[in-house]
C-alpha cells in the first residue's frame, strides 16, 4: 500500500520533531528560516563536575558554532549534547528560567573558549580548523577539521525537499556524489581517530558508524529523520536520497542503521496524533529504503549466515502490527526482498524470522489480508506448503485454494481487506492471477467464440483445467461474492463490484453468467432503484465500465444482456431507470451478431429453470386460466408471473434488434428469416407429442418450452410478426427482384412456411379454429400464392406494387385471423373477392360470369375495396394500418366519388345527441342566411352604444368578456384573423389520441351552423341542402347501414375491457384513421377536381364544433391535412370539369365566415375565463381557414384565366365586402386580409381602384379612413410599373390618369378632415407622400395639381407641408 502523507497546515522542519531524551514533550515547530548556515562538526566529549552548572543552561556538546535567527527559539538538552545536524538546538526545560538571548551569548563565549583550547593542544597538527565564514547563508563545510578532505555541501538537502522531482533526482545524485568522495578522502587517512577527536557533525561514539566519516554520519543522520517529515515531496526525497546513499556507500552498517532508525524516529507513549503517524511513516519509509538498496541481498550473498535479514523481518513485521495501514506497504517491502532472495534464503532469513510464524498463525482469526498475501507470494516461489498454519491449504493447489470450504475459512481475511477503500487490495490481484491464468482462457474463450454461432449443438468437450478453471470461479463468486461481501456493509458491496472489474479483463464470455449471477444483478438493481442510494455512483460506474468491456464484443454483449434479463425477468432497465439494456441491444453491428442474439433469445425462452428461481402463483398460471376474461385482449393482460414475463420481453425482443442494423439486404433478410421462424414457431404452433418436432422438408428442429405457451403470449407473438411483415413491406425494393428465382420477400417466406408446418401432423395450430376460420385461412393462403404467382409474372410498374400491397394485407389478415377468430371471416371474403375481381384469372371459375349474372346491380369493385377496407380500419393494428394505407396508396387514383364521400362522411359524423344541438340552433334553421339579420343585433349583444364610436374605430374584434366596461380598442395593425400557418400547424403524426377534451364552448352551436358555409360544389353536383342540421344527408340506406356497421365496429372494440375508452373516443381514433386514408389520397391525385371535394368536406368538419369535439389532436390533424395537401401543394384543380359557379360558391361562403364576428350567445351561461380562451382560439383558427380558403380560390379562377366578364359575379362578391368594410363600424373584416387579396392578385386590385377611391373618402370613421389608405396603396404599387419598359409605363400611366380625378377627391378629403390623433395624422401624411411619388413616377404630377381646386391645394400645403411642397415644385 502506498504510504500516506498528511500535510500539515504550516511546513515543518525534521528538527521540529526530535524529542528530547530528557523530556516527555517535543520541542514547539520552528519557524520556517530562509538562510540557515550550519558549522558541522566535532566529537561529544565528557562534560566536567566544574561545568555542569553552567551546561544545565548553556549547550556545551559540541565547539561549533551555529546561526539561528532571532525569532527563533533554543532550547538546550540537559543530559545530552545537542544534535546540531537539522540547524536546530535543543536543550531541556531546566534551563528555561534563562532568557534566549542570554543563553545564548554565554553559548558562544563558551564554544569560543572551547575552540581556543583545541587549536592550543593540536597546534602540532598540519591542517587547520575552517572557521566560518558567516552565519547569513549556507557555505561549503569541511568534513573533519583537516583541509585535505573534500566539501560536503547541505544545501542539497533544500533540493530534496522540492515538488519537482527532476530537481529531487539531481540533488540525490549531487549528495551522494560528494559523500562518496568525503568518504573515500576519509579511508585514505592513517590517524582516523585524531579526526574524530577533532570535530564531528552530529557524530555520536554509539550510532554504530564508526568508519563513517563526520558528514557521512551527519547525512544518514538527518535523511532518517527527514522520512518522518509530513511536508510536500520531503519524505519522499529524503527516502530517495538514504536509499542511493545505503546502497553506494558500504562503509553504513545496515546493523547500525536499523538501531539508527529506531533510536532517531522513537514512538514514546506521550507522543500522539499526527507525530506518531510520522514518525511510523518515516520508519516505513527507511525501511523500504534498506530493502530497495539491494544491501540485504548482498549481505546474504556474502555471508549466508548473516543475521541481518531476520533483524530486518523482525523490526518490519513488529512495525506492522502497531498500526492497521501499516501492514499493506510493510508487505509490499518484504516482498521487494522475497524477489531479490534465492529460494533456499526465503526459508531460513524470512520465514524463521522472530515473529513471522506468529503472524502467519494468527492471520486467520483476526482477519489479516496481508499475511495471506505474503504466504501467497512465497509460496508461487518456493512451494513451500507447511509455513503458513491455516493461511494456505497444505497440499497447494488452485483447485484446493477456491474450495468452497477453504475461502469460507479464510472469509474475515478477504472481508478486513476493506480498510484501504477507495483503492483495491493487491491480495485480490493475486488471487484473479491464480484464478484466472492468460493462457488457458485465452484458448477457452477463442475456442468458445468460434463455436457460438453453431445452432443446437451439445456443449463442447472441455479439459480437466477448463473445467477446473469453471468450478474454482464458481465457487469464488458463490462464496466470496455473493455470501461473503455481498451481504454485508456498503463498503463489502463496493468492493465487491470492484473485484468484479478486476476479474473482466480476463473474463471468458462462458463465464458471464457465473459472474453477473442473480444476487449480483439483484444488488445492481437495488442500488440503481434510488438514486440517494449510497452505493449510487459505485454501480453507475460498474456499468459504465462493464459496458466499455463489451462495446466491440456481442459474445459479450449478448451474454451480459441475457444475464441481466433472466436475472430480473425482463425488467432490468425498468427497475434500474436506466437505458442499459436498450443501449447495448441498439450496438448490434453485424449479422453475426444480431444472429447470435437472437439464438440465445430463443433459449432463453425455452429455458424453464430461470422460473423455479423467484417461484410465484402467477407464475404457475395454464393456459386455459390465461384465456379468461382476456381472449379479446390485445394487451399482456394474460402475461402473469416472472416467467411469462421474460418471455414477454424476449418476444418484443426480436424484432427490435432490427431497429438499428444497418446491413446489405442478403444479409438483414437473413436475420428476418431467423426472427420470423422462432415467432411463428412459438405464437402460432404447438406441439402434440413432446417439445421438439423435425421437419424433414425445412431440414430443421424445432423446439417449444416444456410449459404450455399461454395465449397472451402467443398473441405478443403474432402482433410482433404483424410488425416485422409489416416493417419489411415498407423497406423493401419494389419488385426489384420479382423475376428472381428466390427473392428476399419476407411475406412469401413467411406463408410457404407457415403451410409446411400446418401439415406436419405432430404440429397444430395453438388455438382451435371454428369451420369458417378454417376457410378463411384456407382461402387466404390459396389467393396468396396466386398473387404472387401473377406478381412475379408481372412488370414493374403499378399493377407489381397493387399485388405486392394485396398480398401483404392478405398475410395480416391471416395472422388477424388467428388473432382474434370469428371477428375477420366476413372482411376475409370480401377482400379474397376484391383480389378477384382486380385479378381475375382465366382458368378461375369463381370470377367469371358473376357480373353478367347481377347486371347492373353489382356495386364497383373500387366501392367495395373501399368499404373493406374501412371496416378493417376499426380494429386494426399498427401493421394492419400500414398495410391497408399501402393497398389504398396504389388503389386511390380508381376510388369512385360514392366511395370518396363515404370516407368524408364518416370525418363529418357526429356522436352528439340531437338534443344538445337544437337549443344552440332553434334561432339559425336557415344557416348563413341569417348572417346579415345577425348585424343588426349586434349592438343589443355586444353591449356597446351609439356613444362608443371612437372606441369602435379602434377595434378589430368584438369580443365580449364578463365585463363589458373594459375598452376594446386594439392596434389596427394587428391582424388575428391572418395569423401565421406555421404557429396554428400543431399536427401530431402519430394515431394516439388526445384524451384531454376541451368541452363545449359557447361558440359551439352557432359555428355548427358555419360549417355550412364552406360546403363546396362536388364536381357538377348540386350542393347539400343548407337547411338540413345532420351531416349524413344525402346518404342512401346502403350507405347508411355500412356507416352503422362501421360504429358497431367501433363500439365493440373495447365493450369488454375494463377501463375502456369512450365510443366517442373510438369513433375520433377511427377518424383519425380515415384521415391518413385521405391524406394518401390529396397526396397521389394532386390536381384534380376531387380535391375540391375533399377540401369543401374537410373544411366544414373543421369548423364544425361537434365534429372534433374531445380531441384538439383531431381538429389539428384537419388543419394539417389541408394545409399542406391542399393550400401549400403547387398543383391546383384548375379543371374545366369545375364550373365556375362553384368556385363562386365557395368563395361567398368563405368570405361571409372570415367575416363572421365572435359573440357570446344570448342563451349562453357566463363563461369561465378557461373556455372563453379556448372559444376565442378557435375562432381565430376558423377565421384564418377561412382567410386561407379565399386566396387559394381565388388562385385557382386566376389560373383558370376567365375574361373580366366572366369574373363580374367573383367582383360583385369582393365588392359587397368592401362596402360593409367601409360602411359598417363593426364589421369583421381585417385590412390585411384584403390587402393580401389585393397583392396576390393585382387583377382584382385593378377592377375596384376606382371604387377604393370614391369609398375610402367616404369612410364613416377617421380610423377606416386612414386603415383604407394601405389598400389604396397597395393597389397603386401594382399599377406602377417596376421597369421601364415604354408599354408597360404608357398603360400605368393611362390607368392612373384615369382616376385622378378620385385620387385628387380622396386627398382633399383627408388634408381637409385630418385625424385629431397624431399617429393617424402622421400615418396619412406617409400614404400622401408615397401617393405623390407614384404620382410623380409617372409624370402625372401637373395633371394631378389641376384637379386639385384652390381651396384643395391650401388645405394640402398647410396640412402636408414639405411632402406636397415637393410635389408642387416638380411640376
Amino acid at each position: 500500500m502506498k504510504a500516506k502523507e498528511l500535510s500539515a497546515p504550516v511546513p515543518q522542519p525534521l528538527s521540529s520533531r526530535r524529542r528530547n531524551p530528557a523530556h516527555p514533550f517535543f520541542n514547539k515547530q520552528l519557524k520556517k528560516s530562509n538562510d540557515i548556515g550550519f558549522l558541522m562538526g566535532c566529537k561529544k566529549r565528557n562534560t566536567k563536575p566544574e561545568v555542569e552548572a553552567l551546561e544545565s543552561q548553556t549547550d556545551s556538546a559540541t565547539v561549533n558554532t551555529v546561526s539561528v535567527p532571532s525569532g527563533k527559539r533554543i532550547k538546550m538538552d540537559n543530559k545530552k549534547d545537542a544534535e546540531m545536524g537539522d540547524g536546530v538546538a535543543s536543550s531541556s526545560a531546566a534551563g528555561g528560567s534563562v532568557k534566549p538571548m542570554e543563553r545564548k551569548k554565554k553559548r558562544k563565549q563558551i564554544d569560543k573558549e572551547r575552540r581556543h583550547s583545541v587549536l592550543e593542544n593540536e597546534e602540532p597538527r598540519p591542517k587547520q580548523l575552517i572557521e566560518s565564514k558567516g552565519v547569513d547563508a549556507p557555505q561549503p563545510v569541511p568534513s573533519s577539521s583537516s583541509s585535505s578532505l573534500p566539501e560536503f555541501h547541505i544545501s542539497v538537502f533544500k533540493d530534496l525537499a522540492s515538488a519537482d522531482s527532476s530537481v529531487r533526482e539531481a540533488a540525490v545524485e549531487t549528495m551522494v556524489s560528494e559523500l562518496q568522495e568525503v568518504q573515500q578522502a576519509f579511508d585514505r587517512l592513517e590517524n582516523k581517530d585524531l579526526v574524530e577527536d577533532v570535530l564531528k557533525l552530529e557524530a555520536q561514539k554509539d550510532d554504530g558508524l564508526d568508519n563513517c566519516a563526520s558528514s557521512l554520519r551527519y547525512a544518514v543522520r538527518r535523511l532518517i529523520r527527514g522520512v518522518s517529515s509530513s511536508r510536500e515531496c520531503v519524505r519522499q526525497g529524503f527516502a530517495l536520497g538514504l536509499t542511493a546513499l545505503v546502497a553506494a556507500i558500504p562503509s553504513i552498517k545496515v546493523d547500525s542503521l536499523l538501531k539508527l532508525i529506531v533510536n532517531l524516529l522513537e514512538v514514546p507513549s506521550s507522543m500522539k496524533g499526527q507525530e506518531v503517524r510520522d514518525c511510523l511513516l518515516g520508519r516505513l519509509f527507511a525501511y523500504g529504503a534498506i530493502a530497495r538498496s539491494d544491501r540485504l541481498s548482498k549481505e546474504w550473498f556474502s555471508d549466508k549466515d548473516t543475521c541481518i535479514i531476520k533483524e530486518f523481518m523482525s523490526a518490519l513485521i513488529s512495525l506492522a502490527s502497531k498500526k492497521r495501514y501499516l501492514q499493506e506497504p510493510s508487505v509490499s517491502i518484504i516482498l521487494e526482498i522475497v524477489e531479490k532472495l534465492p529460494a533456499e534464503a526465503l526459508y531460513d532469513h524470512i520465514l524463521e524470522a522472530p515473529g513471522v510464524p506468529q503472524w502467519f498463525e494468527e492471520a486467520v482469526d483476526v482477519g489479516n489480508p496481508d499475511a495471506l498475501l505474503l504466504a501467497l507470494k512465497i509460496h508461487e516461489k518456493t512451494s513451500i506448503d507447511s509455513k503458513f498454519s491455516k493461511l494456505l491449504p497444505n497440499p497447494f493447489s488452485p483447485s484446493k485454494l477456491f474450495s468452497a470450504d477453504y475461502l469460507s475459512s479464510i472469509s474475515n481475511c478477504l472481508k478486513e481487506s476493506t480498510f484501504c477503500q477507495p483503492r483495491v487490495h493487491s491480495l485480490w490481484s493475486v488471487l484473479v492471477n491464480i484464478l484466472l491464468p492468460d493462457t488457458v482462457l485465452q484458448a477457452e474463450d477463442a475456442a468458445s467464440a468460434s463455436n457460438s454461432l453453431k445452432k443446437h449443438k451439445k456443449g463442447r468437450k472441455s479439459n480437466s483445467s477448463e473445467e477446473e478453471i469453471a468450478n474454482n470461479v464458481q465457487s469464488f463468486c458463490d462464496v466470496v461474492i455473493e455470501r461473503s461481501l455481498l451481504l454485508s456493509s456498503h463498503d463489502r458491496k463496493h468492493l465487491a463490484f470492484d473485484i468484479l472489474l478486476l476479474l473482466l479483463p480476463r473474463l471468458p464470455s462462458s463465464f458471464i453468467p457465473v459472474v453477473l449471477s442473480s444476487k449480483v444483478a439483484q444488488c445492481l438493481m437495488d442500488i440503481l432503484s434510488t438514486k440517494d442510494s449510497w452505493l449510487y455512483k459505485v454501480a453507475q460506474h460498474f456499468l459504465k465500465e462493464l459496458f466499455d468491456w463489451v462495446r466491440n464484443d456481442d459474445v459479450r454483449r449478448v451474454a451480459v444482456i441475457v444475464a441481466f434479463q433472466k436475472h430480473s425477468s425482463g425488467k432490468f432497465d425498468c427497475i434500474t431507470k436506466t437505458k442499459t439494456v436498450k443501449d447495448l441491444m441498439a450496438e448490434f453491428k453485424t449479422e453475426s451478431g444480431c444472429m447470435l442474439f437472437v439464438q440465445n433469445l430463443i433459449n432463453l425462452f425455452l429455458d424453464e429453470g430461470h422460473a423455479s428461481e423467484e417461484p410465484s402463483d402467477q407464475s404457475q398460471t395454464t393456459d386455459e386460466n390465461s384465456e379468461i376474461g382476456s381472449i379479446e385482449d390485445k394487451d399482456s393482460v394474460g402475461i402473469v408471473g416472472n416467467a411469462d414475463f421474460l418471455k414477454g420481453w424476449v418476444i418484443e425482443s426480436l424484432p427490435s434488434v432490427l431497429k438499428h442494423l444497418k446491413l446489405d439486404p442478403e444479409a438483414k433478410f437473413r436475420v428476418q428469416r431467423e426472427i420470423l421462424k422462432c415467432l411463428s414457431v412459438q405464437g402460432l404452433f404447438s406441439a402434440s407429442l413432446g417439445n421438439e418436432v423435425t421437419s424433414f422438408e425445412l431440414q430443421e428442429k424445432f423446439r417449444w418450452p416444456k410449459a404450455t405457451t399461454s395465449t397472451a403470449l402467443c398473441k405478443m407473438c403474432i402482433e410482433q410478426l404483424q410488425s416485422l411483415l409489416a416493417s419489411a413491406q415498407k423497406v423493401e425494393e419494389p419488385r426489384s427482384l420479382a423475376n428472381a428465382l428466390e427473392p428476399n420477400d419476407l411475406g412469401s417466406y413467411f406463408m410457404r412456411f407457415f403451410s409446411t408446418l400446418r401439415n406436419i401432423p405432430s404440429v397444430s395450430l395453438f388455438r382451435t379454429l371454428s369451420d369458417e376460420d378454417k376457410q378463411s385461412v384456407t382461402k387466404l393462403l390459396e389467393m396468396e400464392s396466386k398473387l404472387y404467382k401473377e406478381e412475379r409474372n408481372c412488370r414493374l410498374g403499378n399493377d407489381a406494387n397493387k399485388l405486392h400491397a394485396l398480398r401483404y394485407l392478405l398475410i395480416l389478415l391471416l395472422l388477424q385471423v388467428l388473432l382474434r377468430p370469428v371477428e375477420f371471416c366476413d372482411v376475409a371474403s370480401e377482400l379474397i373477392m376484391c383480389c378477384k375481381k382486380a385479378f381475375p384469372a382465366p382458368d378461375d371459375p369463381d370470377s367469371s360470369g358473376e357480373d353478367e349474372s347481377n347486371g347492373d346491380a353489382a356495386p364497383e369493385l373500387m366501392d367495395v375495396l373501399v368499404d373493406t377496407l374501412l371496416s378493417l380500419l376499426p380494429q386494426s393494428s399498427a401493421p394492419m394500418r400500414s398495410a391497408i394505407e399501402q393497398v389504398f396508396r396504389y388503389f386511390c387514383g380508381d376510388v369512385t366519388d360514392d366511395g370518396l364521400l363515404r370516407m368524408l362522411r364518416i370525418i363529418k359524423k357526429d356522436l352528439k345527441p340531437a338534443r344538445h344541438q337544437e337549443a344552440g340552433s332553434e334561432d339559425d334553421d336557415d344557416g348563413l342566411l341569417g348572417i346579415e339579420e345577425d348585424e343588426d343585433i349586434d349592438e343589443a349583444e355586444t353591449g356597446e352604444t351609439a356613444d362608443s364610436d371612437e372606441q369602435s374605430e379602434d377595434s378589430e374584434a368584438v369580443v365580449v368578456g364578463e365585463g363589458d366596461d373594459k375598452d376594446p380598442s386594439e392596434d389596427s395593425d394587428e391582424s388575428d384573423g391572418g395569423m401565421d400557418d406555421d404557429a396554428m400547424l400543431r399536427l401530431e403524426e402519430d394515431e394516439d389520441i388526445d384524451e384531454a377534451e376541451t368541452g363545449e364552448t359557447a361558440d359551439s352551436d352557432e359555428q355548427w351552423k358555419d360549417s355550412e358555409a364552406v360546403v363546396g360544389g362536388e364536381g357538377d353536383d348540386k350542393d347539400p341542402p343548407e337547411d338540413s342540421d345532420e351531416s349524413d344527408g344525402g346518404m342512401d340506406d346502403d350507405a347508411m347501414f355500412r356507416m352503422d356497421t362501421y360504429l358497431a365496429q367501433i363500439f365493440k372494440e373495447k365493450k369488454n375491457q375494463a377501463g375502456g375508452e369512450t365510443a366517442q373516443s373510438q369513433l375520433v381514433l377511427f377518424k383519425l384513421r380515415v384521415l391518413s386514408l385521405l391524406e394518401i389520397y390529396l397526396h397521389e391525385n394532386r390536381g384534380k377536381p376531387q380535391v375540391l371535394t375533399v377540401y369543401s368536406n374537410l373544411a366544414q368538419a373543421f369548423v364544425n364544433p361537434h365534429t372534433t369535439e374531445g380531441s384538439e389532436q383531431l381538429g389539428q390533424r384537419i388543419w394539417g391535412i389541408i394545409q399542406r395537401k391542399v393550400f401549400k401543394e403547387k398543383k391546383l384543380p384548375k379543371d374545366e370539369s369545375v364550373p365556375l359557379s362553384t368556385l363562386e360558391s365557395l368563395l361567398e361562403k368563405n368570405l361571409k365566415l372570415a367575416s363572421k364576428p365572435f359573440k357570446r350567445k344570448k342563451y349562453g351561461s357566463t363563461l369561465s375565463k378557461k373556455k372563453l380562451t379556448t372559444s376565442l382560439n378557435r375562432h381565430k383558427m376558423v377565421v384564418s381557414l377561412a382567410q386561407n380558403s379565399t386566396y387559394w380560390i381565388l388562385k385557382i379562377i386566376e389560373a383558370r384565366n376567365f375574361s373580366d366578364a366572366e369574373l363580374q359575379g367573383v367582383a360583385g362578391l369582393l365588392q359587397t365586402i368592401l362596402k360593409g368594410y367601409f360602411n359598417r363600424k363593426k364589421y369583421q373584416i381585417k385590412s390585411g386580409f384584403l390587402k393580401e387579396i389585393f397583392k396576390r392578385n393585382p387583377r382584382i386590385g385593378h377592377q375596384h381602384f376606382g371604387f377604393l377611391l370614391d369609398n375610402c373618402g367616404n369612410a364613416k370613421s377617421d380610423f377606416r379612413r386612414v386603415e383604407a389608405l394601405d389598400l389604396v396603396i397597395e393597389v397603386m404599387k401594382s399599377q406602377v410599373p417596376i421597369n421601364s419598359n415604354e408599354g408597360n409605363w404608357a398603360a400605368s400611366k393611362k390607368i392612373l390618369k384615369s382616376h385622378l380625378q378620385s385620387l385628387g377627391r380622396l386627398i382633399k378629403t383627408l388634408v381637409t378632415k385630418m385625424p385629431e390623433k397624431k399617429s393617424r395624422k402622421t400615418e396619412v401624411v406617409k400614404c400622401c407622400d408615397k401617393i405623390f411619388q407614384m404620382i410623380t413616377s409617372l409624370d402625372l404630377s401637373k395633371a394631378f395639381l389641376k384637379c386639385l381646386g384652390a381651396d384643395s391645394l391650401s388645405a394640402c400645403e398647410s396640412q402636408l407641408g414639405p411632402v406636397f411642397l415637393k410635389l408642387k415644385n416638380l411640376k
